[in-house]
């Protein structure tokens, strides 16, 4: 048996400006922008050199999703983007103005640093020690 997780949904207000996030300030990669219905679309974006998990930007339909963008957590750590080059990325982000809500730490398993997205998510940037 084999299994693998390939998307996370991600609930967003507005397709267009969760591409602008994702891809200009990320540096996501837009796989895919298919409109499905006049309000609806699929719209995935993944991380430079990614090749298992993607995010599906899902446009919130209902107020219980609208009120649940920016806190699919509950305000703890939501995804974590791992990187190869921590410090590269780290001034990359403040540089594009990347809200970063904890700063850069060392841990025995690695460097990390807490941002949010354009919503408020929290994300985990790190930096696994080899």
């Amino acid at each position: 048996m084999q299994q693998r997780i390939a998307r996370i949904a991600l609930v967003v207000k507005d397709y267009d400006e969760a591409i602008d996030f994702y891809t200009k300030k990320l540096d996501f990669e837009l796989e895919e922008d298919t409109v499905l219905t006049p309000e609806k679309r699929w719209v995935v974006v993944t991380p430079p050199g990614a090749k298992e998990c993607s995010l599906l930007l899902a446009k919130a339909a209902n107020k219980q999703q609208s009120n649940s963008v920016g806190n699919q957590t509950g305000g703890r750590v939501f995804l974590f983007l791992f990187t190869d080059d921590f410090w590269r990325d780290y001034e990359i982000y403040k540089s594009r103005n990347v809200k970063f809500v904890r700063p850069p730490q060392e841990f025995d398993y690695g460097t990390v640093a807490v941002f949010e997205d354009l919503y408020g998510n929290r994300w985990d940037l790190l930096q696994a020690k080899q």
